[in-house]
């Protein structure tokens, strides 16, 4: 069972920069599930659990992004912990 999850919110440039997907490679790599989803409004939001380090780590990664989008806001509030198995991209 997951020790921690959020809920993120990443605004800026983080449409159609790949954002979802390198989002979902680095999940995987830390070990971290929920999942990740483009909003209307153009940011990026995502249920991440696990581990706390592991969370930690992922939200870390949120504020920097991938190498083509540009952060400007990362928003993090805690949320209940889903059960999920693994880090989807979900629409």
């Amino acid at each position: 069972m997951a020790a921690k999850a959020v809920q993120v919110r990443v605004s800026g440039r983080v449409q159609g920069v790949a954002f979802r997907w390198e989002a979902q490679r680095e999940a995987i790599r830390l070990g971290v599930t929920g999942w990740v989803r483009n909003e209307p409004d153009g940011a990026v939001a995502a249920h991440v659990e696990g581990d706390e380090e592991a969370v930690d780590a992922m939200v870390a990664w949120c504020r920097q992004g991938p190498p083509a989008g540009r952060v400007r806001d990362v928003a993090v509030n805690p949320a209940g912990v889903s059960g999920a198995t693994s880090f989807e991209i979900t629409n």
